[in-house]
């Protein structure tokens, strides 16, 4: 079972502007709590408990106990607005969670197996097309994680939804579609060194005709200077050519 924070509160009496404005000059953030048979109410929050919550991590995955007005109530917090100036938290919205009850929720996603990844050991790069995926599951078991083995994944190959192993009681809110969690996929590295080796293997492929080719033409012509065959007549002299010298007595 997932385990519940207590986080206490204090009931707000009046909304609008004006008296959210007020709680936050106090140090308290403004909240809402709505969901379940009750109705929507209004409350307030410590401003550096709430802060110490949500640097936690997950606070959207967590569930919590109101408690204050005498009683307690199991929530799990929905909406965080937060100032665009400071980045501090100025709105909270709580869903109530009524025993047994199921929710959905989006988990992130995490992954393993990175340094035994064929691909990545090939200089591929890991292609994260989803950071989170949306499930339904119980209330009472809300995964902090989504955890994805990739140890066996090579360059252009994809781990698929069906692929992963999902935590107990949690299904994925996209049915009847295995969608792609991630991928290998090459570096601009490794491209070049592919294109490079293509070129090379073509080279290789193609030197072999280009020699034969030379040799061919090189047999149908003697090279200058070579003796004539064994047997050759020789060639008659032109009218232009001039007698042989008389050998001296």
């Amino acid at each position: 079972m997932t385990q519940i924070q207590e986080l206490a509160v204090e009931p707000r009496a009046h909304k609008g502007k004006g008296p959210s404005y007020q709680a936050r000059q106090k140090g308290l953030v403004p909240a809402i709590v709505y969901g379940g048979t009750d109705a929507p109410e209004t409350i307030a929050v410590d401003a550096h408990l709430l802060g110490r919550q949500i640097e936690k991590g997950d606070f959207l995955t967590t569930l919590l106990l109101l408690n204050g007005g005498g009683k307690k109530t199991r929530v799990i917090p929905r909406q965080v607005q937060l100032d665009p100036v400071s980045d501090r938290p100025v709105h909270v919205d709580f869903m109530r969670l009524a025993e047994g009850a199921s929710l959905r929720i989006a988990i992130p996603v995490h992954f393993k197996g990175q340094g035994e990844s064929p691909g990545l050991k090939k200089g591929g790069v890991l292609n994260v097309v989803r950071h989170e995926i949306e499930m339904i599951c119980p209330a009472d078991r809300i995964p902090r994680e989504i955890l994805v083995d990739i140890s066996a994944l090579d360059i252009a190959e994809v781990m698929h939804i069906s692929a992963v192993t999902l935590p107990e009681g949690a299904k994925p809110v996209i049915r009847g579609r295995d969608f792609t969690v991630c991928s290998i996929v090459a570096s601009t590295t490794v491209r070049e060194e592919q294109k490079a080796a293509a070129a090379a293997a073509a080279a290789a492929l193609a030197a072999p005709v280009v020699e034969a080719a030379e040799g061919a033409e090189g047999a149908a012509a003697p090279a200058a200077g070579a003796a004539p065959a064994a047997g050759a007549a020789a060639a008659a002299p032109g009218k232009d050519a001039k007698p042989a010298a008389p050998a001296k007595k």
